[in-house]
């Protein structure tokens, strides 16, 4: 796959510019030549072949050559909803979540959670979604929502017919993943993950009392981002389109 950059919105014409940290990996990573061709991508589902016309000091000036809608989603709407980890597993974390083809993360506020979702830390991962989706090849960015909590997300997510939280497999209401994620429904599918100190019995029961599903990851304790991906790859990996 040819070398991606991100603008941020579709070009109106036929000649765009982009500066910034864009502009500064072809600058100066990429050491990049007048002439030289690359793809351009909005984030929105487009796809632009690019034409370097001008280097400059801070910023670089493209030709549009072609553009296409292509487009490298899920075919129904992702979302996963999960107690952010410390530190840099955050970022590992959207980084694999983009790749698996996610449509939306929501950090959740819970009881035992650790890692509180500032603003500055969200920004952050935007950036890092961007990056990860310049590499994987998604045209689409995966979107960061507001934090919410237990009881907001069971409200936002009422409507959505497959509603799974990850829980220990000793609880007699968690059943194994396989009886909850036998593929993605075209209604949309919302997956969360708590905190390493698991759900209160009180968040454990609101899930259930909403009508959300208990999938079992197995009697060993996983850290949040192992939890995630494991219920992620196990709705994604089994379809032949992905």
């Amino acid at each position: 796959m040819a070398q991606r950059y991100f603008i941020d919105s579709p070009p109106s014409h036929d000649q765009v510019t982009i500066s910034d940290r864009e502009a500064h990996h072809l600058l100066h990573v990429m050491r990049a030549d007048v002439g030289q061709q690359v793809i351009l991508f909005d984030g929105q589902g487009n796809e632009f072949t690019a034409e370097i016309q001008a280097l400059k000091k801070s910023s670089v000036e493209l030709l549009i050559l072609d553009q296409q809608a292509v487009d490298r989603e899920l075919p129904t709407q992702l979302t996963v909803v999960v107690a952010l980890p410390k530190g840099d597993r955050q970022k590992w974390l959207v980084e694999k979540l983009v790749e698996l083809g996610t449509s939306a993360l929501v950090p959740l506020i819970t009881q035992r959670g650790v890692a509180q979702p500032v603003p500055q830390a969200l920004v952050r991962l935007q950036r890092t979604v961007v990056e990860a989706s310049k590499q994987c090849g998604r045209n689409r960015l995966m979107q960061i929502q507001p934090p919410q909590t237990v009881d907001q997300c069971i409200t936002q997510t009422a409507d959505c017919d497959r509603r799974v939280f990850a829980h220990l497999q000793e609880d007699p209401a968690g059943r194994s993943v396989d009886q909850h994620c036998s593929g993605l429904p075209a209604s949309g599918l919302v997956l969360a993950i708590g905190p390493e100190g698991g759900w209160t019995p009180q968040e454990a029961e609101q899930f259930l009392s909403a009508g959300w599903s208990a999938a079992s990851l197995g009697s060993r304790v996983l850290r949040i981002e192992t939890a995630a991906l494991a219920l992620v790859a196990r709705c994604v990996l089994q379809d032949p389109w992905l």
